[in-house]
């Protein structure tokens, strides 16, 4: 992990298109902004995991999900 220290107006660039700006410093709470091309998803942490395990589990439920539509296709004929 790199790991930078910036001040309120600074900034951090990734790769050519992505600029990431401190915002604003309160206490333990830093807001940032972040310029990144539309194609770039961006997600805090928690929402990213929270995409990831309902991801997951629609994965494991799709074999499932094939099983029965396969019965009731083969039970049609």
């Amino acid at each position: 992990m790199l790991v930078l220290s910036r001040k309120k107006g600074e900034s951090i660039i990734i790769q050519d298109n992505i600029e990431i700006t401190i915002l604003s410093v309160d206490g333990d709470t830093v807001k940032v902004g972040i310029s990144a091309p539309k194609h770039v998803d961006i997600f805090r942490e928690e929402v990213y995991l929270s995409i990831k395990e309902a991801n997951k589990e629609s994965a494991a439920t799709a074999p499932d999900n094939l099983n029965a539509l396969m019965d009731r296709l083969r039970s049609q004929k």
